[in-house]
């Protein structure tokens, strides 16, 4: 069970290391929505994502004896690019399994952060057993970029964080969801701070695995995810999942259009770079008015890590 007490724990442990990011309101976004949105912006986070936090909780759990053969995961995103670093501040080494077509601006942030990059066809089946191979090689030890509850933990820091800088209790919460590690831990957190909180995952309509899954009890699998938000195309969890089930009040979708729409909102009125996954919670609310009119929403902005030069506005 990952309780409150577990949750303050990660948050004290990773404390030395992660950045308290900040929140941020906009008067404006505010007006055209319709609620009083309040956005906790992790793209300002170290490696710009939410993912630091979750790293960072998993690497510093374990024993030196663990630390001295390593670190594995594998990864195109964000996760790759915080065990990178999480690994490279408590001394060992980070093994990261990455498909061979990940984004070039990717591949050189893990290596920047002193992570060893193995390339692998871009198929779950070899991204596994590559993360195999190098666990039989090295002894390293797997840390799944979200099925894993110290990655839950981690990843729960930050709602926790969220609302006790807030210091008044919103009517609502909104992550987005694409494996479920930021969601699961965002609903621990904020069901055991104040069960009156509502907590909404926001999720593409082109890649919705997650809003099937919840509205049919069992996992669906993702399949053919077509949405600019690549941070949320893959499945959900057994772990995450489980913890979705039982404290999310509802998933929520949005369209393309919203997310570049909130991207824009975002840039032009909060002034900061902003990923398309990052946006889809503003996405959400501007895609379903209704339930957010004349509430107080605290909004997750996950990651900022978006490659400018490849990038093309609608």
């Amino acid at each position: 069970m990952i309780t409150i007490n577990k949750i303050i724990e990660a948050a004290d442990k990773i404390l030395p290391y992660a950045i308290k990011t900040p929140v941020l309101t906009s008067t404006r976004i505010n007006k055209i929505c319709g609620c009083n949105i309040f956005f906790k912006c992790e793209n300002m986070q170290k490696t710009g994502a939410f993912k630091f936090r979750g790293a960072l909780n998993a690497v510093s759990s374990l024993s030196g004896d663990v630390l001295k053969y390593g670190v594995v995961t594998h990864s195109s995103g964000n996760h790759a690019q915080a065990l990178s670093l999480a690994a490279k501040l408590f001394g060992t080494t980070a093994y990261i399994v990455m498909p061979e077509n990940a984004p070039k601006v990717k591949i050189n942030a893990v290596k920047e952060y002193g992570g060893n990059i193995v390339f692998c066809v871009p198929i779950l089946e070899a991204r596994e057993t590559s993360s195999a191979k190098v666990i039989d090689e090295t002894g390293a030890e797997f840390i799944h970029p979200y099925n894993d509850y110290r990655i839950i933990t981690g990843q729960a820091t930050c709602a926790y964080e969220f609302l006790n800088q807030l210091g008044k209790e919103p009517d609502m919460i909104v992550a987005p969801v694409g494996g479920g590690g930021l969601l699961s831990g965002t609903a621990l957190s904020a069901k055991e701070l104040s069960p009156k909180i509502k907590v909404f995952g926001a999720e593409p309509d082109m890649a919705d695995d997650a809003f099937r899954s919840f509205k049919a009890g069992y996992i669906i699998p993702q399949t053919n995810p077509l949405t600019i938000a690549d941070g949320l195309l893959t499945s959900l969890g057994d772990k995450t999942f489980e913890i979705i089930k039982e404290k999310v009040d509802d998933i929520i979708l949005c369209g393309e259009d919203n997310i570049y729409s909130a991207m824009r909102m975002i840039y032009e009125n909060l002034k900061i770079v902003v990923e398309p996954s990052g946006a889809v919670g503003l996405a959400a609310i501007i895609n379903n008015p209704d339930i957010f009119y004349g509430k107080n929403a605290g909004v997750i902005i996950s990651g900022g890590n978006i490659d400018i030069s490849e990038f093309i506005w609608k």
